[in-house]
């Protein structure tokens, strides 16, 4: 799935999640299968996040969206650990400038980054609450590795910016039940990108689609 495409990802996302909580009727609760502990999670969420305009990345970079793949293994006591792969784009605070700047020394138009991608791998752990509820929230905390590369205004990518960045983040989130073991899920996470030495600030929505299979 392209960048360009994921644009109306978590907007479309979001709808049909409200949609689906108003529209559903009052017996489908009767339909839903909680998950247990040994059960696991896949899911799938649209997001949107936005670089703080601190550290190298932010000055440059915005906002804009992204996907998000999931895996949540559910552990005793309200307790999950899980694997989260993220993919970001933001683009430039200055896209004018980008589009008409012109190299001094050849008076041709000067190559410069239109937009940023970010890749995330990461290992996170949640506390959960309510479990024996159709809603089921949690808090979050995790930390992984990044890869970061650009996206230059003459069509090339340079990657990587400056290698590998470690983050870590924190978060909340809920699973909202509505069929079986699917559920729509939300959430907000908080993740600061240590990068060539600077620490830059992301912050991400996402929602989306996550299901627990049985056994």
């Amino acid at each position: 799935m392209s960048f360009r495409s994921q644009r109306w990802l978590p907007a479309a996302l979001l709808m049909l999640a409200l949609f689906t909580v108003c529209a559903w009727p009052a017996h489908a609760a009767n339909t839903i299968t909680l998950p247990r502990s040994g059960q696991v999670g896949i899911g799938i969420t649209g997001s949107f996040g936005t670089l703080l305009p601190t550290g190298e990345l932010g000055n440059e970079f915005g906002s804009g969206p992204g996907l998000s793949v999931k895996i949540r293994y559910r552990m005793r006591f309200e307790r999950a650990i899980g694997l989260t792969f993220d993919a970001e784009r933001m683009n430039s605070r200055d896209p004018s400038g980008a589009a008409g700047a012109f190299d001094s020394l050849t008076d041709a138009p000067a190559v410069l980054r239109d937009y940023m991608k970010m890749v995330t791998a990461g290992f996170e752990f949640y506390q959960l609450f309510d479990t024996r509820e159709r809603t089921v929230k949690y808090l979050s905390a995790g930390a992984g590795l990044a890869q970061i590369s650009a996206h230059l205004t003459d069509g090339e990518t340079q990657y990587p910016i400056a290698g590998d960045a470690l983050f870590v983040s924190v978060g909340a989130g809920f699973e909202r039940f509505f069929f079986r073991s699917w559920a729509w899920e939300m959430g907000f996470k908080y993740k600061p990108v240590l990068h060539d030495g600077k620490i830059n600030h992301d912050l991400q929505g996402n929602v989306g689609l996550i299901f627990y299979a049985g056994y």
